[in-house]
């Protein structure tokens, strides 16, 4: 698969040649960040930490905090690692730092080690010093201790010239069984899209920046270079999910709609009928695309999108099967009677009234907290989650938000001790709930 980078120095995104000097100003990294994340995860390096000239820490943050990010540069500190990681970074590369004794002191299956080669020879600190030892020998002393490889061909950074296919097989049977990704020389035109294809059957990726952000290579070209489809018109099957991952429907996806989607970041499909299709551009139930993914075999592509409006189908439900089902149809229900509810109604007043809510809020939860069979928990459960959307709702958050917090805590790896604040330790607390307001 394609992996897009940003490369960031003094806020800005560039891009290097050879690793010498910024050939080119890409852009505003976020929103680079904005088109990339489209095709899932994408890489930020941080060069002024990497070559101990600054910083990009408090921006680099904000990216991991949104998005499905690799971050790389200048993470020489257990600190920076797990501040990183915490935020919600997917994977921390690291490079001068990768060293087993580091290494152990951090999760195995959040690690990437990089490993920057110049004519053999592998170099740190941003590509300003060599390192003694072989690319080859680092990949089987490391990987014990990481989850794959980035590596980095320098002296081809920037000049899109191909990627050593013949260099990157042998790498890879050092460690077949970690992923692999190689960047420096990524191609424009058919040769990129042939050495994703031949990569991403061997299990590996390619980290492209400057053939990407001089339109070389499209991102839509890029993304569909593993795809196959056995259908005579070429098209490939595609299941659009929302936020939950929940089936809206079954459509198809040609290379004109692809690139149509990934550039706009609305859904935008090809009708068997009508050809070039976006979604919402007569009934007004459009959709912003948030992520493309494609299977295990790459015959399949998934949406994953952000529905507006009554819902996908020309029906005017939810899906192509009901109108939804669950949190996520409670979502929408207390949505819309937030906006549609009459005065007077006992949801107009949840919403209007912050002390009934907030008391019902406590009511909920101190009847869950003192269920004492399935059913009393289930029931209870379901009032608080009711009243908890509510709250949430009225405060201009969503379920999604809410998913997306749960998200980003799964990808913490420290936690806190969980003991109860004072006023509720116990088994009733140790003071009513109605006193600590």
């Amino acid at each position: 698969m394609i992996v897009p980078s940003i490369d960031i120095m003094n806020g800005r995104a560039v891009q290097l040649r050879g690793g010498k000097q910024p050939p080119l100003d890409a852009g505003n990294p976020l929103e680079l960040a904005e088109r990339y994340s489209r095709v899932g995860e994408f890489a930020v390096v941080d060069l002024d930490a990497a070559m101990g000239k600054g910083s990009n820490r408090d921006l680099i943050l904000t990216l991991c905090k949104k998005y499905s990010v690799r971050v790389g540069g200048g993470i020489r500190s257990q600190e920076l690692a797990v501040e990183y990681l915490n935020a919600g970074a997917r994977f921390i590369v690291l490079g001068t730092a990768a060293k087993p004794e580091f290494l152990a002191t951090l999760p195995r299956e959040r690690l990437i080690a990089a490993l920057d080669s110049r004519n053999d020879t592998i170099m740190v600190e941003g590509w300003t010093k060599p390192r003694e030892g072989k690319v080859e020998d680092a990949v089987t002393a490391l990987a014990p201790y990481v989850a794959g490889f980035l590596v980095t061909f320098i002296e081809t950074e920037g000049d899109q010239c191909g990627i050593d296919l013949e260099r990157a097989r042998a790498l890879i049977a050092r460690a077949p069984d970690r992923k692999f990704t190689f960047a420096g020389g990524a191609a424009g035109g058919g040769r990129g899209t042939a050495d994703i294809a031949v990569l991403d059957a061997l299990g590996a990726d390619i980290q492209a920046g400057t053939s990407l952000v001089l339109g070389d290579l499209s991102l839509a070209d890029a993304f569909a270079a593993p795809l196959r489809t056995d259908r005579p018109d070429g098209l490939w099957p595609t299941s659009v999910c929302d936020e939950s991952g929940k089936l809206l429907g079954l459509v198809y996806s040609s290379r004109e709609s692809l690139k149509l989607a990934l550039e706009t970041g609305k859904g935008a499909y090809h009708s068997r009928s009508r050809g070039l299709w976006v979604k919402g551009e007569s009934s007004g139930n459009g959709q912003t695309l948030l992520r493309a993914d494609l299977d295990c075999d790459r015959d399949t592509i998934r949406f994953t999108v952000r529905q507006n409006g009554a819902g996908f189908c020309h029906l005017g439900r939810r899906n192509c099967f009901d109108d939804g089902y669950g949190l996520e149809k409670l979502d929408r229900t207390i949505t819309h009677r937030m906006k549609e509810a009459p005065q007077g109604s006992y949801t107009r007043r949840l919403f209007s009234d912050e002390a009934l809510l907030a008391s019902k809020l406590r009511e909920e939860a101190q009847e869950l907290a003192q269920s004492k069979t399935k059913d009393e928990a289930v029931a209870e459960a379901a009032d608080v989650m009711y009243f908890a959307l509510v709250k949430t709702i009225s405060m201009g958050g969503s379920l999604a938000d809410i998913e997306a917090e749960l998200e980003r805590r799964s990808l913490r790896v420290t936690r806190r001790g969980g003991n109860a604040k004072p006023d509720f330790e116990g088994p009733e607390g140790k003071n009513e709930w109605k006193s600590i307001h």
